[in-house]
């Protein structure tokens, strides 16, 4: 039995009360446009911002697989940009999707979330154009998140 809650809606809208994380899985390359992001950016510029700046100072940074870039976009809502799949194509490597680096950016995510006392809000993260399965990433949520106590709400988008 999952501890996940799970919604038809939009990731971008979470309708709890409380401070609210979405979450998401970025790329390693800094690019930024299709998939999830593109709600994430009608709804507000700054993770967009955030990540590319990031991405273009990853020499001095902690930019790369399993890193967490957290992104205050209300005064009760943050965005967690994950780099959690390498490159953006399918390739002889497989798909993008890296499932260690999504295991350790939802382990800091946890970090987060317990510090400011906030639940999170996520799309199956991994499982669209990463080209992950969600039976290997939910496994992942449970024990990085609800097993540590975090209201995860997954949202499927009409």
């Amino acid at each position: 039995m999952s501890g996940i809650t799970y919604l038809r809606g939009d990731a971008t809208v979470p309708s709890v009360k409380g401070v609210k994380i979405v979450a998401h899985v970025c790329n390693d390359i800094g690019r930024w446009g299709r998939g999830f992001v593109l709600a994430l950016s009608r709804r507000w510029p700054e993770p967009e911002a955030a990540y590319r700046a990031w991405h273009r100072d990853r020499a001095a940074g902690d930019f790369g697989l399993g890193a967490v870039q957290l992104v205050q976009v209300e005064r009760y809502v943050w965005v967690a940009n994950m780099i959690g799949q390498r490159g953006v194509r399918t390739g002889s490597k497989g798909v993008p999707v890296r499932y260690e680096a999504i295991d350790t950016a939802l382990d800091r995510l946890a970090g987060h979330a317990r510090e400011l006392g906030a639940s999170v809000h996520l799309p199956r993260i991994g499982c669209g154009l990463a080209g992950g399965t969600w039976s290997r990433v939910e496994p992942l949520v449970e024990e990085r998140l609800v097993r540590r106590g975090i209201p995860v709400t997954v949202y499927d988008h009409d």
